[in-house]
């Protein structure tokens, strides 16, 4: 496992060399493998793709994300007028049936809830709002309920993770029961991790993925069920 310094410093280059974060003011500390993110940006975008950047740098196994979105004052709304740009955002997004969602909007802070069909759809609506400015973080609460009545096809996992290049499927194994879809072996890093659940939730009919990968690096230190 590399050790504290030399992650820090890694994490703080990959997050340096990101053009979206070129002027962001971003702290980094790394504790065995657990990174913790600090700081202040002025959108939410800029919040999760710093959250994106750690998570692929090798070595890290854990992101703790404290950053916290500042606005200029051209970027500040009422969480009324926020609320408004959301819906209209979400109304006029051709895979969202709005009906199906609700939004809560406190201070900045919008909670997407509800029911879609799709995996694809909950990660739809929350890609639909996170530019918007106004946006300080998105809880997406959204749960899948599948109209399928038949199982999840484990093959079509399975061939989905084969075809994926940042995925070592030969030490992931499948499971599926009904419409829930358990995830057990090694992975080398959290972004494999985190890409494994992402396909299997893109999977037709699946309302539940168990993800119970275990990160191993090149020196056998392995982090169970993050």
């Amino acid at each position: 496992m590399k050790n504290n310094e030399t992650l820090k410093n890694e994490v703080l280059e990959a997050i340096r060399v990101e053009p979206l974060l070129d002027t962001a003011q971003i702290k980094v500390t790394a504790n065995e493998g657990i990174v913790t993110l600090s700081g202040t940006v002025d959108t939410y975008v800029k919040k999760r793709a710093a959250e994106h950047v750690a998570g692929k740098v090798s070595g890290v196994h854990a992101v703790v994300e404290n950053i916290k979105v500042k606005f200029g004052p051209d970027d500040t709304k009422t969480d009324e007028a926020l609320a408004s740009e959301i819906f209209k955002t979400l109304k006029f997004s051709p895979d969202i049936i709005m009906d199906s969602i609700s939004v809560l909007v406190e201070d900045g802070w919008v909670t997407l809830a509800g029911e879609v069909k799709w995996s694809a759809q909950k990660e739809e609506a929350e890609r639909a709002i996170h530019r918007l400015s106004g946006v300080r973080m998105i809880s997406n609460n959204i749960c899948i309920r599948s109209e399928r009545d038949d199982d999840v096809e484990k093959a079509a996992i399975e061939n989905a993770l084969l075809r994926n290049w940042a995925i070592d499927d030969e030490e992931i194994e499948v499971s599926v029961l009904g419409n829930q879809v358990t995830l057990i072996g090694k992975v080398h890093s959290l972004y494999q991790r985190n890409t494994a659940e992402r396909i299997a939730w893109n999977a037709p009919g699946v309302c539940n993925v168990h993800n119970k990968l275990t990160i191993e690096y090149a020196d056998s230190i392995k982090v169970d069920n993050i």
